[in-house]
């Protein structure tokens, strides 16, 4: 117990789980907007993976960090738009869809990455860049605080901003009203004239490119190479922590913040004499426990009603 307080009360500790918890807020937030427009993006795990290695090649190719960001963007917007087209205009399954673009995003960037530089295992041979840090004017001076919220990747505080606006766009916005009214009912928001599919797409969208930037974290932030399967299932992780946010990006943020805490606690847990499988389990098993206690108490709730 004693070890577990140490590694509380250590600022390095907390500026960790802001860091771990920015790919998986990034995507949640990406769920969320899909969600509420009724059309869940099961493909989040494989738009992570491609804008990741994306971000990389991108980056290298152009040696503009922020050229490879945006090129990583574009392609969690193809995915989502691949998403869309099958589920939306040919009426396949949008799980299933989903899954396909996983599955192909597992293998297809081993071999993207096999074409580019010959690897198969990371872009060690690339000469990839990294996106800035930033400090924080007067607030990385001020004790405690400072070296806690300071310093942190460009994508940690634009995930932090995007809380606010996508809570914003839900609750002030014409286009945050119309995908709410859609994913309530989509016959009720074509009776009053809303195109239903039209702002499924736009939602999609919005979602692939939140979760391209949680891609990108990975390897331009987290790291600053790819390497295959380096998503490591926080793409899924990301549609249990949207599901208990019930839609509250504000929520999501909590959420979120779980997973990076447990994954942050389990990194340094590795210092002292655990079973390496259990703490790298650690995460998941907590968001696992976490998810289910919430559905309990969820059905729980709507049979007293």
């Amino acid at each position: 117990m004693e070890m577990i307080f140490d590694i509380l009360l250590n600022q390095d500790f907390w500026f960790a789980v802001l860091r771990s918890t920015t790919p998986v807020l990034l995507t949640t937030l990406g769920a969320i907007v899909a969600s509420r427009a009724g059309a869940r993006n099961i493909a989040l795990e494989g738009t992570m993976l491609t804008a990741a290695l994306v971000g990389v090649i991108g980056s290298a190719l152009t040696q503009n960090a922020y050229l490879g960001l945006l090129m990583a963007v574009i392609s969690g917007i193809i995915m989502s738009n691949i998403l869309a087209y099958f589920a939306l205009k040919l009426k396949s399954n949008i799980i299933l869809t989903g899954i396909a673009l996983n599955l192909m995003a597992t293998g297809g960037t081993v071999f993207a990455l096999y074409l580019f530089t010959g690897d198969k295992g990371a872009s060690t041979s690339l000469h990839s860049l990294a996106l800035p840090n930033i400090n924080i004017p007067i607030i990385e001076n001020i004790p405690v605080i400072g070296p806690i919220l300071s310093g942190h990747h460009i994508l940690t505080y634009t995930g932090l901003v995007l809380v606010v606006l996508i809570w914003a766009m839900f609750k002030y916005t014409t286009l945050g009203l119309r995908i709410k009214a859609v994913g309530e009912s989509t016959e009720a928001a074509e009776s009053v004239g809303i195109p239903v599919n039209k702002i499924k797409y736009i939602a999609l969208t919005i979602s692939g490119a939140l979760a391209a930037m949680g891609g990108a974290f990975l390897s331009m932030g987290y790291v600053t190479l790819f390497s295959a399967g380096m998503t490591s299932g926080r793409g899924y992780t990301a549609l249990a922590t949207q599901a208990m946010a019930n839609g509250n990006p504000v929520i999501g943020l909590l959420t979120s913040g779980l997973f990076g805490f447990s994954e942050s606690l389990s990194n340094y847990l590795q210092g002292y004499s655990l079973p390496i499988e259990f703490i790298q389990m650690l995460p998941y098993l907590t968001i696992f426990i976490v998810y289910v206690v919430y559905c309990a108490r969820k059905n729980g709730t709507q049979k007293e009603l």
